[in-house]
């Protein structure tokens, strides 16, 4: 089966990828040295540090494999390189109002950078969805778990392009 395509910002790539030559070149193998050492301590059956270093070592293999899969079908996407900055995107950040005039600011990023609480939603959420395309002063209805809720496009921005010359 092939995996979906799975847009990213060049900055959640690079957090995927640290994490893996982190858990692959660092974690990995320390737990393999404390898997050795222990198995040469003689009864594994009662041997706290095998036992805990086998379960952690199939935690890392586990989260390597997902890792892999998920840097395999990455499609890194710029943000900065959005030709129609006009409209809600992948990468834009947005500031919406609702009914009382909260304002609340999201960026749409990629599912696996997602966090809600720094703002930062999945391109493939609810919200996410109803925002794509959608202009400043355009009213998008959201469907949440409280009922539906209406927003106002109120700002869209993008990063700025990196200038080769100083970054």
């Amino acid at each position: 089966m092939t995996p979906k395509s799975n847009p990213v910002t060049p900055a959640g790539y690079a957090a995927m990828k640290a994490r893996y030559d982190h858990l692959l070149g660092t974690e990995r193998p320390e737990i393999v040295e404390i898997v050795s050492w222990a198995a040469g301590n003689g009864d594994r059956s009662e041997n706290g540090d095998y036992l805990y270093g086998r379960k952690r070592m199939r935690e890392i293999d586990r989260e390597l494999a997902h890792l892999a899969r998920r840097l395999k079908a990455a499609r890194v996407i710029d943000p900065a390189d959005q030709p129609d900055t006009s409209r809600a995107f992948f990468g834009a950040t947005i500031t919406l109002a609702d009914e009382e005039d909260m304002e609340r600011v999201v960026t749409l990023v990629g599912d696996d950078e997602q966090d809600a609480g720094a703002g930062r939603i999945g391109w493939s959420s609810p919200l996410a969805r109803a925002l794509k395309g959608a202009a400043i002063g355009d009213l998008r209805s959201v469907r949440l778990p409280g009922g539906v809720k209406e927003w106002e496009i109120v700002a869209i921005s993008y990063p700025l392009a990196r200038e080769h010359a100083g970054a």
